[in-house]
């Protein structure tokens, strides 16, 4: 047995054992169908983003691995009823963050997302949801070493499907699964942290979409592409989960026509 020496013995001594489960990946999404399905809704009044259709794209995948929309308890896994998509959205000018669970995101269509989106987004942003001005008054308001317990002790509880009405926090916050964009930032690409207060196995990023040259058909072609990056939560996946989410993911975002009868039908 050899003795650490050098770079590795101090190594150790920073850090301990790995224990994070987090997997990252990466995938780029050609996005000329999702464009012309966002300029056909453009056209008959519908304001729809990629987001939109990642999260919508993202409740079709949970739909086709139900193993993903579950929760890990003692050792146990226990199926969500539902598929509930969480949008984070950005307030305060990009300062702050915030955002809205859409509840059984498979049931609507790409415009009822949006149109929920937008309204309960721009109570936020205007300072008129009392749910979110509550919880934000008191966390503020709590002194640091405070604020770490109530936070633990509130996602603890709000995760396990009690609603916590003095904080203005409901059951299981944060849904199924997340979503969150910096495209709008002008950022092409990130990778999100998966918190263990969200108690959600995926966490999807939506980087700025452009134009790139890529390979089709043995030739160099500039396409528009959508980067999309994930975090996923070990525990909940492995190789065939992941590979089988993507599959339904893919091909939602690179066909959305194919899911959402609003596109197809006429104006």
């Amino acid at each position: 047995m050899a003795r650490l020496t050098g770079w590795r013995r101090i190594a150790g001594a920073i850090w301990g054992a790995p224990s994070d489960p987090q997997i990252y990946g990466s995938l780029d999404i050609d996005a000329t169908a999702l464009l012309a399905a966002t300029q056909v809704l453009h056209d008959r009044g519908h304001k729809v983003t990629p987001t939109h259709f990642v999260g919508r794209a993202l409740a079709h995948a949970l739909v086709e691995v139900p193993d993903l929309n579950a929760q890990i308890r003692g050792g146990r896994i226990i199926s969500r009823p539902t598929v509930d998509i969480f949008f984070i959205t950005a307030v305060k000018g990009g300062q702050d963050l915030s955002g809205v669970k859409v509840v059984d995101t498979p049931s609507k269509s790409i415009v009822a997302v949006a149109a929920e989106l937008a309204a309960r987004s721009g109570a936020l942003k205007r300072g008129e949801d009392k749910d979110f001005s509550l919880t934000k008054r008191t966390m503020d308001a709590l002194p640091h070493p405070i604020l770490k317990i109530v936070v633990r002790a509130a996602a603890a509880l709000s995760n396990r499907g009690v609603d916590l009405r003095a904080l203005a926090l409901r059951a299981h916050p944060f849904g199924s699964a997340m979503v969150t964009s910096i495209g709008m930032f002008g950022l092409p690409q990130g990778f999100a942290p998966l918190a263990w207060m969200y108690d959600v196995p995926i966490l999807v990023l939506v980087g700025e979409l452009g134009e790139r040259a890529v390979v089709v058909d043995h030739e160099i072609v500039v396409r528009p592409i959508l980067p999309i990056t994930a975090t996923l939560d070990h525990r909940y996946v492995d190789g065939w989960h992941i590979s089988k989410a993507m599959q339904a993911f893919r091909g939602y975002l690179e066909d959305p026509a194919a899911f959402e009868p609003e596109i197809r039908a006429d104006g």
